[in-house]
């Protein structure tokens, strides 16, 4: 199955995600925009209107989509509007894209919870939209933390 998360950089969700058992595969993008085959400049000028995304497949017999969702909201801060840490544009907004109806429940009863869980101060900007195409970024980005080391979060 398919899940796409938008949380900051790219670099670091990536990072996040791809090391929970049961998540078969990672890449990042650009989603939620405008602009068809974006490149990772015309997304950072912010008028594309996309994402720097990670879009994974998971086997939901391993790994739930509500683990997922709880990794999505730990390894960002969900209360702040298009911007995580130093990284500030559209683009680094934080944003889930659900694939199936099932999917947008669960965001939607996620998002609740941790708006009310006292685990955040401050109200959550995440928006959760159905899927856009997503456009694989340019080959460097790719498990880039995992290539060159570090961390974005």
């Amino acid at each position: 199955m398919l899940a796409t998360f938008a949380a900051g950089c790219f670099w670091g969700v990536e990072a996040t995600f791809a090391k929970i058992p049961g998540v078969l595969k990672t890449e990042v993008g650009y989603t939620g925009g405008d602009l068809p085959n974006p490149t990772y400049e015309q997304v950072c000028t912010g008028k594309t209107h996309h994402a720097e995304a990670l879009q994974l497949t998971y086997d939901p017999d391993v790994v739930s989509y509500d683990k997922l969702l709880e990794t999505f909201w730990t390894c960002h801060n969900p209360t702040t509007l298009n911007r995580q840490g130093l990284d500030v544009g559209t683009q680094y907004r934080s944003e889930i894209f659900y694939h199936t109806e099932e999917q947008k429940r669960a965001a939607e009863h996620s998002k609740e919870l941790m708006q009310i869980s006292g685990n955040v101060s401050g109200k959550i900007v995440t928006e959760i939209k159905s899927a856009a195409p997503f456009y694989r970024a340019e080959e460097y980005h790719q498990k880039y933390l995992a290539k060159k080391g570090g961390f974005c979060h």
